[in-house]
């Protein structure tokens, strides 16, 4: 057996979390194993297994072609000092309790120090329509080589400074800004501080007006865009009072920051109105209001059946304008042939009539 990928020594804080990585080739594919030795010296090496130290140490290990594993620790303590050992080897023996392998396991270090983590204050003041976040770093601390504000992820603001003390400014009120900020200080290891800017909930509606089908299921939302999480929802109508699931009728359904409210078959006297979402969270109460049209199932129909009455008013109007029209509205033919033929008839037959007379 032989390491493609050894674990690397590590610097960490208290409550944080460290991650060993290892990986062994050969033929056979080897086994790979974590011991512990920590910094007293009448301490010996012991193995490390999945779920020790309670619960905080998680191996996980995959063979295939070659062995990997990794070792984690989560919520660090000075007890978790030391050196660790992973260990490979592919010995048909190398487990035996009485067989001495023929071929030793191959091991490999890494140290990890885990330091105290150094308090720091933060706060949060307003002055003049402006935020300011700050952090402040008390009791012995690594050296400071500057400062990063985020938020959400994002890089809000950085510098290079090494002083223990770090602020960032915010234009707009707390309502408008809430959420967790991280104070950043670079170092070995990297320090973060939080800031909360609290508040109330900021509930608001998705839609102010909804709209839905007799019959239908109609769906109300609300949100809450603010900080911290609302931890009680509950959704009230006008001139109704409290909703609940229990009704049969209505179906809410709350997480977090968001609520839904489903209305089963919906009633055009019954579900027509004003309904109000509440949220609440350790700040305080919001709520916002949503309105409800109920239309008619014959509602989609309207336009249709307004474009065949107009096409009907139409052809009525039309077909009487033609019975009504008198016969001199009848235009003459330009060619004038039916005058000329109304008088040859009657010359000829004055004709006829002095010809009898002659005679």
């Amino acid at each position: 057996a032989g390491f493609i990928k050894s674990p690397l020594s590590q610097k960490r804080l208290t409550q944080d979390s460290v991650e060993l990585y290892c990986e062994a080739i050969g033929n056979p594919i080897p086994e790979i194993q974590w011991w512990f030795e920590g910094n007293d010296p009448n301490e010996t090496y012991a193995q490390l297994w999945d779920g020790a130290r309670q619960d905080r140490v998680k191996i996980n290990a995959t063979y295939n072609l070659h062995s990997t594993s990794t070792i984690s620790i989560a919520n660090l303590t000075g007890d978790d000092s030391g050196m660790y050992e992973c260990r490979a080897s592919n010995d048909p023996d190398r487990n035996h309790l009485s067989k001495s392998p023929k071929v030793k396991w191959i091991r490999s270090q890494a140290n990890v120090f885990v330091i105290e983590r150094p308090e720091i204050t933060a706060q949060v003041t307003e002055s003049s329509g402006k935020l300011i976040l700050s952090c402040n770093m008390s009791g012995p601390h690594p050296t400071i080589t500057g400062h990063k504000w985020i938020h959400k992820e994002k890089i809000l603001e950085q510098d290079e400074n090494p002083g223990a003390f770090t602020s960032y400014t915010i234009d707009g009120t707390r309502e408008e800004h809430s959420g967790i900020y991280e104070c950043v200080y670079e170092a070995n290891p990297q320090i973060k501080g939080q800031v909360n800017i609290s508040v109330a909930p900021q509930v608001t509606a998705y839609k102010a007006s909804e709209h839905g089908n007799e019959g239908d299921t109609g769906v109300l939302t609300c949100k809450n865009p603010s900080f911290p999480a609302v931890t009680t929802w509950s959704w009230y109508k006008s001139g109704h009072g409290l909703l609940e699931n229990a009704s049969g009728r209505y179906i809410i359904k709350s997480s977090g920051n968001k609520t839904e409210l489903r209305i089963l078959k919906l009633d055009i006297e019954q579900d027509t109105g004003d309904y109000f979402c509440n949220g609440t969270n350790s700040f305080g109460t919001g709520d916002a209001t949503v309105n409800l049209r109920v239309r008619s199932r014959l509602a989609a129909l309207w336009p249709f059946l307004g474009i065949v009455a107009e096409v009907l008013v139409l052809v009525t109007i039309i077909f009487i304008y033609e019975k009504r029209r008198k016969p001199d509205e009848v235009p003459d033919d330009d060619d004038g042939g039916s005058a000329p033929l109304k008088s040859n008839a009657t010359n000829h037959k004055d004709k006829n009539v002095r010809q009898r007379n002659a005679n």
